[in-house]
C-alpha cells in the first residue's frame, strides 16, 4: 500500500482579505512563493524549484520578512529531504526555527511543524513526527483565521492518521482520516480514507470513498497529480476485489494523464507499473506481468538519472547567478552560500544514491524475475500435469514447452524411441509412480513395470541407478 502525504502546498491559495499594505504584502508574497514552489515540487523541476527561491530569499531579505525567510529555507529542507539527504535537510529546518522563535505568526509555525513531522515520517522515527504533528495543531489553533488556516487544518489530520497507521493504531488513524476528509473532502482526502480501508483488507468500505473522490475528480478542477492519484487508488481497489477489467483500466488511466502531461510523478508512477505487473501475474500473463515490472524498475532509474542531471544544471546556474554581496543584506549572505553548499551536496548525493540505488533496482529485479519465471513455471507444470491425468493426446507436445531440451536428449541416446516410448519416459520426469501411470494410462501395473525395464535396455540406464534420478539428471 503507498500511505504517504501530499504537500500541503499544492492546494494553497489565498483570497484576498481587508488587511493593512504591509500585510497584504505579506500574505501575496506567501501565497505565490507556496503556489509556485508546490508546482515546480510536483513536477520534479529543481532547477526551476531553487532558481525560484534565491528570487524570493532576496525579495524576503529587502522585505526583512523573516517569516518569508523560513519559508524559503523549508523549501530548500524539502529538496533535501527528495534527495535523501537529511542531515542537510536538518540544517534548514533548524534555520527555519530560529527565524520563526519569535514570530507570533501561528500558521507558519504550524506549517514549519507539518513540515518537520513529514521530515521525521520519512526516517521512520513516526513517535517523533507525532509530536511535530501536535505541536503544528497547537499552533494552528493560535493562527488567525484565513485560507491558509483552512487548507492546512485538514492537511494535519490526514498525515496524522498517516503516522498512526505505522504505529498500529488503528482505531485513531482512522478518526485523523475521517476527521480530515470531513474538512477537505476532496478527490485527495477520500482517497486515503479508501487506502486505509485497503489496507486494513475492508474492500466494502473503501469502496464508498473511491467512488467519492471519482465523483470529487469529475466535478471539481483537479489537478493531473491529484486525478492519477484517483486512478491508482481505483487500480488498487479493484485488483483488491479481483474485478481484472477495471483495475487495468484504472491504471491505463493512469499512465495516460502521465503521458499526455509528460511529466513525472514519481510518488505515483512507479506504483501504478508495479499494480499492472501484479495484476497481470495474477491472470497468468507472464508476458505483460514482466514488461510492468521491467517498467517499474525503469521508472525508478529513469528518475535517478532526470533528477542528477537537473541538480547538475540547477547548480551551474545558481553559482553563475549569485550577485556580489551587495545586492545582499550582509547578513543574508551565509544564507546564500548555504544554499549554495545545499545544490552541490544535492547533486553529490544523488550521484552516490544513484549508484546505490542501480545496484539494488538490479538485484531486486532480478529476483522479481526469477518469482515470475517460477510462477509462470508452475502454471505450465500444472496444465501439463493436467493433460497426463487425462491421458491427452496434446500432452507430449506440452510437455516439450516445458522442458524444450529433454526429448532431442533422448534421442540422442536412442533414435529409434517411439512418440509412445517418449510419452512414458515424460511421464516418469515428472514422478508419476508406476500405479499413477497405470490409472493415467488404463493398463495393467505389471505392464507398466515392463514398460519400466524396456526403457532401462533402450537408453543404457545402468541397474544400480534409480530410473527417476536418470530422468531429473536431463533438462533439469
Amino acid at each position: 500500500m503507498m500511505i504517504c502525504a501530499m504537500s500541503i502546498g499544492i492546494l494553497l491559495c489565498i483570497a484576498s482579505c481587508h488587511k493593512n499594505p504591509q500585510d497584504k504584502e505579506k500574505e501575496k508574497f506567501d501565497s505565490i512563493l507556496i503556489k509556485k514552489s508546490s508546482d515546480l515540487q510536483l513536477g520534479g523541476e529543481y532547477e526551476a524549484l531553487i532558481e525560484l527561491n534565491i528570487e524570493y530569499l532576496k525579495k524576503a531579505a529587502k522585505m526583512r520578512y523573516k517569516e518569508g525567510i523560513a519559508l524559503c529555507y523549508l523549501n530548500m529542507a524539502e529538496v533535501n529531504i527528495s534527495a535523501g539527504n537529511y542531515e542537510k535537510a536538518l540544517l534548514f529546518f533548524n534555520k527555519a526555527e530560529s527565524d520563526l522563535k519569535n514570530s507570533e505568526n501561528g500558521f507558519h509555525k504550524a506549517a514549519f511543524y507539518d513540515d518537520y513531522s513529514q521530515y521525521y515520517s520519512h526516517l521512520k522515527l513516526h513517535d517523533k513526527a507525532i509530536a511535530c504533528n501536535s505541536k503544528a495543531f497547537l499552533y494552528l489553533r493560535e493562527a488567525k483565521d484565513s485560507d491558509l488556516k483552512r487548507k492546512l487544518l485538514p492537511r494535519l489530520y490526514i498525515n496524522k492518521g498517516i503516522n498512526y497507521v505505522f504505529k498500529g493504531w488503528y482505531g485513531t488513524s482512522l478518526k485523523c482520516f475521517l476527521k480530515g476528509n470531513t474538512l477537505e473532502n476532496s478527490a485527495y482526502s477520500n482517497c486515503m480514507v479508501a487506502q486505509y480501508y485497503l489496507f486494513r483488507n475492508q474492500p466494502d468500505s473503501a469502496e464508498v470513498y473511491i467512488t467519492r473522490a471519482d465523483e470529487k475528480m469529475l466535478s471539481q478542477k483537479t489537478s493531473d497529480a491529484e486525478s492519477l492519484w484517483v486512478y491508482y487508488t481505483m487500480g488498487y481497489y479493484y485488483n483488491e476485489v479481483n474485478n481484472n477489467e477495471q483495475a487495468e483500466k484504472a491504471l491505463k488511466k493512469a499512465l495516460e494523464i502521465n503521458i499526455k502531461t509528460r511529466r513525472t510523478y514519481s510518488s505515483h508512477i512507479q506504483n501504478v507499473y508495479k499494480s499492472l505487473a501484479e495484476l497481470y501475474k495474477k491472470k497468468n500473463d507472464g508476458g505483460k506481468a514482466y514488461y510492468y515490472l521491467r517498467k517499474y524498475m525503469e521508472e525508478e532509474g529513469r528518475l535517478d538519472v532526470a533528477r542528477l542531471n537537473t541538480m547538475n544544471k540547477a547548480t551551474e546556474n545558481f553559482i553563475s547567478e549569485i550577485k556580489p554581496e551587495s545586492d545582499w543584506h550582509r547578513s543574508d549572505l551565509p544564507l546564500a552560500i548555504a544554499l549554495s553548499i545545499t545544490a552541490l551536496t544535492i547533486s553529490g548525493i544523488y550521484v552516490q544514491k544513484t549508484i546505490k540505488t542501480q545496484r539494488l533496482k538490479k538485484r531486486v529485479l532480478k529476483e522479481e524475475t526469477e518469482e515470475l519465471k517460477s510462477h509462470v513455471r508452475a502454471k505450465m507444470l500444472k496444465e501439463v500435469t493436467e493433460l497426463a491425468q487425462k491421458n491427452d493426446s496434446s500432452f507430449l507436445m506440452k510437455f516439450k514447452e516445458l522442458y524444450p531440451d529433454f526429448i532431442s536428449t533422448l534421442l540422442k541416446i536412442n533414435p529409434d524411441l517411439e512418440n509412445s516410448e517418449l510419452t512414458f519416459c515424460a511421464m516418469l520426469k515428472l514422478h508419476f509412480s508406476s500405479k499413477e501411470i497405470a490409472d493415467y494410462t488404463f493398463v495393467q501395473h505389471r505392464s507398466v513395470q515392463q514398460k519400466k525395464y524396456r526403457i532401462r535396455k533402450r537408453l543404457n540406464i545402468p541397474g544400480e541407478e534409480d530410473i527417476y534420478d536418470f530422468f531429473d539428471k536431463i533438462n533439469s
